[in-house]
């Protein structure tokens, strides 16, 4: 089994492949590449992301890639993690950015006057926080609800279709931080950063078929 993690220059590429072979106990063939016939020969696909927005679109159409993106997720197992999921959307205000399209709805900054308990919470939202699942799903097999995962984010998602959140966090109102629809799943946290749990994860999605 061949599986790709997408290299467009951006994003902690290394980290989540590190992160893939440590738990890759079935001989999956696990490879970085920027070539896009590579991406949508392979039977697996991870879309890491980190930083801004418009850079990692950019990046991506430079790369021609954007297009690979499209069509592996048509049919194969594809898992976007933080950028790589937020770009999976029409359209994100972080540089009034147009995404892949291929989910409805936006990706939105925090607002600057979030409190909780009376303090004010910064933006970038930093930190362990809870992720609270809204649907059954393979993919959090061996994972119970309310685990602690890793964010650092500014923006998130904003679903036009409730049907695609599987998971919620706080800050301090609810967000959607996992999305998905049948053999995509995408998270807002660093699943590579993300210790124990993030490695479950990734492990799951090795064992994962696409199917719900």
């Amino acid at each position: 089994m061949k599986v790709a993690v997408i290299d467009y220059g951006m994003g902690n590429l290394h980290s989540v492949l590190k992160s893939l072979q440590a738990v890759n106990d079935i001989g999956a063939d696990i490879f970085l590449t920027r070539d896009p016939d590579a991406v949508v020969q392979a039977d697996k696909v991870v879309f890491p992301g980190q930083g801004a927005m418009p850079d990692c679109m950019r990046e991506l159409n430079r790369h021609g890639l954007a297009d690979a993106v499209r069509e592996t997720t048509q049919s194969k197992p594809f898992f976007g993690i933080c950028v790589g999921a937020q770009l999976l959307f029409e359209h994100s205000a972080e540089g009034d950015t147009a995404g892949l399209g291929l989910f409805p709805g936006k990706v939105l900054r925090f607002a600057d006057d979030l409190t909780a308990g009376g303090e004010r919470l910064k933006v970038p939202h930093m930190g362990w926080n809870q992720v609270y699942q809204t649907q059954s799903h393979p993919m959090f097999a061996g994972i119970v609800d309310g685990e602690r995962f890793y964010f650092v984010h500014s923006y998130h998602f904003a679903p036009a279709d409730a049907a695609l959140t599987l998971a919620e966090s706080e800050y301090p109102q609810r967000f959607a931080c996992i999305v998905g629809r049948g053999n995509i799943f995408a998270t807002q946290f660093h699943t590579e950063k993300s210790h124990r749990a993030g490695l479950q994860m990734m492990k799951n999605f090795l064992a994962w078929d696409g199917n719900v």
